[in-house]
């Protein structure tokens, strides 16, 4: 249920009131008791997503990822361990060893 801003125009006071969306808005102040009272139009809150996280891609359609998987190719994304560069470590050689002064 969203919390609608009311103000009053008899006693200038603002005031919220957590009410269903099918409630007819409120005629009376609740401080003064006075008639005047109007909902009031507020930016409210916003959206807020509470969780482990929330990405754009975590709710795509089977039309996007067939298309996704045709650019790459039929690719899921991890490395092809038979393209990629192997490397290892580097072993000393004579020529790379620092020498020590002799003392």
């Amino acid at each position: 249920m969203p919390t609608y801003q009311y103000h009053c125009s008899d006693c200038d006071s603002d005031f919220e009131e957590f009410q269903s969306i099918t409630d007819e808005p409120l005629q009376t102040c609740p401080y003064c008791r006075g008639e005047q009272v109007h909902r009031v139009i507020s930016g409210g809150a916003g959206l807020i997503f509470k969780g482990s996280g929330f990405y754009i891609t975590d709710y795509r359609g089977e039309k996007y990822k067939k298309d996704a998987a045709r650019d790459n190719g039929g690719k899921t994304g991890k490395a092809d361990s038979s393209t990629s560069e192997k490397t290892s470590p580097s072993k000393d050689t004579d020529s790379t060893k620092k020498q020590q002064p002799s003392g």
